[in-house]
């Protein structure tokens, strides 16, 4: 019985033992648990203020290439500014040397001066207009004023320079052709067919005489144009010269009479006739009609008249001179 008590004891001590065991352990446990949440809570804190510390230094840095983007644009704005004043003075630079060069190196002085299209003028009238001189410096002289000085002559309409390097200097003339001539004071004055006045002769020059203009005497000068009314009747002249070279008589015109402005006449001195040809209308038909009547009367001396309404009935006639 006491035996039995003894173990009965025992027992109870070894298990209130493991329990206390137990309980130490769970308490242990519970206290490493709590331990381990306590060191991941402050890893966590951690974690975040790394993180918040990074995304700073990155914001940072960003901030810090920014600048470093903008201070690298600036510097190569300013480069390239600099270099292109350079380039701006380099080109400057040369410019001048070249001009100093030009202006004053003898290889650019004029050794030659060529005249093209001079058919009238001589060259040497038109070099000496020019004033320009050999041995002078090719870049020295100003083509307009050279240009007005030589259209001074009235045979000359039109002039272009042309500067050949290194030394030549060509001169285009384009000349005024003379056409008509106008009796003047005992003389004659060229014309061409502009009504330019391009110079005052003893002779006409086998140029056909145009008679009647209204143009005062004084005006006659060369280089100086017809009136306007005697500008409107050799506009008629013209036509009625382009109807002649139609039919081969406008080298055999010698005069156009054009005193009454409807009642336009030439003289054929070959032929010795006067042909009437009335107002400046229907002159093809005119001019066949006085060209039969001329081969009729060949060498008749008179007048052939054309100068009515052909239209309406008119019959053109030849007066043999009394």
């Amino acid at each position: 019985m006491t035996v039995f008590k003894v173990e009965k004891n025992g027992q109870a001590k070894r298990k209130k033992i493991e329990e206390k065991n137990k309980i130490k352990s769970v308490r242990e446990r519970e206290k490493r648990i709590k331990q381990k949440n306590k060191n991941d809570e402050f890893d966590l804190e951690n974690e975040m203020v790394i993180q918040m510390t990074n995304r700073n230094n990155m914001e940072k840095e960003q901030k810090r290439i920014k600048e470093l983007d903008k201070q690298a644009e600036k510097r190569n704005k300013r480069n390239k500014k600099v270099k292109n004043i350079l380039k701006i003075l380099l080109l400057l630079g040369v410019i001048i040397g070249g001009t100093i060069f030009s202006m004053t190196s003898p290889i650019f002085n004029i050794k030659e001066i060529q005249v093209t299209n001079n058919n009238i003028t001589p060259s040497d009238t038109i070099i000496s207009l020019s004033e320009l001189k050999l041995d002078e410096n090719i870049f020295k002289f100003n083509k307009y004023n050279v240009k007005n000085k030589i259209k001074e002559n009235a045979y000359i309409e039109d002039v272009k320079i042309h500067r050949k390097i290194p030394n030549v200097v060509q001169i285009e003339i384009t000349q005024r052709q003379p056409k008509y001539s106008i009796d003047f004071m005992g003389k004659y004055a060229y014309i061409n067919s502009q009504g330019y006045i391009l110079e005052v002769a003893d002779t006409n020059n086998g140029l056909p005489i145009i008679q009647g203009i209204s143009t005062n005497e004084e005006e006659i000068v060369p280089n100086s144009r017809l009136n306007e009314d005697d500008l409107t009747s050799l506009e008629n002249i013209i036509k009625i010269m382009d109807i002649a070279k139609e039919n081969n008589l406008d080298t055999k015109v010698t005069s156009i009479d054009i005193t009454n402005k409807n009642q336009y006449s030439i003289y054929i001195q070959e032929e010795k006739k006067r042909i009437h040809l009335g107002e400046n209308t229907n002159l093809g038909n005119k001019m066949l009609y006085a060209i039969s009547i001329m081969e009729k009367e060949k060498q008749i001396e008179g007048d052939i008249y054309v100068n009515g309404d052909l239209n309406n009935k008119f019959q053109p006639y030849f007066r043999e001179k009394v």
